[in-house]
């Protein structure tokens, strides 16, 4: 009876996982974020080696972990890719609360790693970020709490996951980690909006954003240093906002030539928040173009896949992971440019991080999993249907 009203796509009875896995995955997205990875190893081989000089360890020291990282964190994105939207959700949920309270012990178990910024979690060997885990989780249960209010009787859902943005953002402000704190209330903001929010009530939100920020300038020094030297009228060479916009002004159209660079000497952060400085001066704006149309086919592709999924689970979370994922891009490559103040924001699968990588292999994997053809109906077949006398 529900193929009858809603239509179906066919169902290959006893198919194995990994033939329909493949069958409705989407190619071009999981091909896109390959090559964003290849291009981070590429980049990763010109700006880690003076990073391992300056520490005494082997040239390749950091491309070598990178490619281990990258390694797990594609399959992880494989393996959450293969699961299907209930299962993606329960991993979601579970894996926020775990972060949620790891973000939570920072202050007694963290370090900020000579940053000014208590963020992780050393463990020698390694160290990992909790936050970059959170978002994903918090998109999941959010778009879960937005999902039941909608239902027939359904809970305060809009309400809770608005309880939940806000202490979230808190606790991420606390370390601090403003950048994070405003992806994360976007996010929401997102979400909110494909649910259904009043937009006066979005254009509040916003207001209530900027005097949160007035009173984060007032309140923290680390703060409003950075939006000293955004605001600034004169850029300081020595910095690196300084070092990164000269860079990209070397690279010119065609970049300096492999290994010509000069920026990855004098940036602490190459490797990380300001890989796309390193691309731009080697490989020029063409390299960049190409990086910036990786992102863009992405994003659009789950939004366009989205706009015919008629779960309001599936389709807000999805929604909400593809526009953080997006938008977290935009935000490094606007700090390298000077379009927007320093955020400490890696560029996902392009910049080095273990923590980053494994966590944008979550999020990818489970915007996979949303957007994978399944045997239902879109929302045109419903609209159409409603149509007909």
């Amino acid at each position: 009876m529900t193929e009858m009203v809603f239509g179906s796509i066919p169902v290959r009875e006893g198919e194995p996982i990994l033939p329909r896995w493949w069958r409705t995955i989407d190619k071009w997205s999981m091909s896109a974020i390959l090559i964003l990875f290849g291009i981070g190893i590429l980049l990763g081989l010109a700006a880690s080696p003076p990073l391992a000089d300056r520490n005494g360890l082997s040239p390749f020291y950091y491309v070598e972990r990178q490619a281990f990282f990258g390694v797990l964190a594609i399959a992880t994105m494989i393996f959450v890719s293969m699961q299907k939207p209930e299962t993606v959700r329960r991993i979601g949920i579970l894996g926020f609360f775990a972060a949620f309270a790891a973000i939570a012990l920072l202050p007694v178990f963290g370090t900020d790693f000579g940053k000014g910024a208590v963020r992780w979690y050393s463990f020698g060997f390694a160290s990992v970020q909790p936050s970059e885990f959170l978002k994903p989780g918090f998109i999941v249960i959010c778009a879960w709490l937005m999902a039941a209010a909608q239902e027939i009787n359904g809970p305060p859902g809009r309400v809770f996951s608005f309880g939940i943005a806000i202490v979230t953002a808190f606790f991420l402000a606390m370390q601090p980690d403003f950048g994070q704190a405003c992806l994360i209330i976007f996010g929401w903001g997102v979400m909110y909006f494909v649910a259904g929010a009043p937009f006066l009530l979005l254009m509040g939100m916003a207001g209530a954003v900027v005097i949160a920020g007035i009173f984060a300038y007032e309140g923290s020094e680390h703060f409003a240093r950075r939006i000293d030297g955004f605001l600034s009228a004169e850029i300081d060479p020595r910095t690196q906002i300084g070092y990164a916009t000269n860079a990209i002004q070397e690279g010119g159209f065609f970049g300096v030539g492999v290994g010509g660079g000069e920026v990855k000497w004098s940036l602490p952060d190459a490797h990380t928040d300001f890989i796309i400085a390193v691309a731009a001066e080697e490989y020029g704006l063409v390299l960049v173009l190409v990086i910036i149309a990786l992102y863009a086919l992405i994003t659009l592709r789950a939004l366009y896949r989205l706009g015919r999924e008629r779960d309001p689970f599936i389709r807000l979370a999805g929604t909400g992971i593809a526009c953080m994922f997006g938008i977290q891009a935009i935000i490094n490559m606007g700090v390298a440019v000077r379009l927007l103040p320093a955020k400490g924001m890696t560029l996902p699968f392009v910049s080095y991080g273990g923590s980053s990588l494994i966590a944008a292999g979550l999020m990818v994997g489970a915007l996979l999993a949303f957007t994978r053809t399944r045997p239902q109906g879109e929302m045109a077949d419903i609209l159409l249907k409603r149509r007909r006398p």
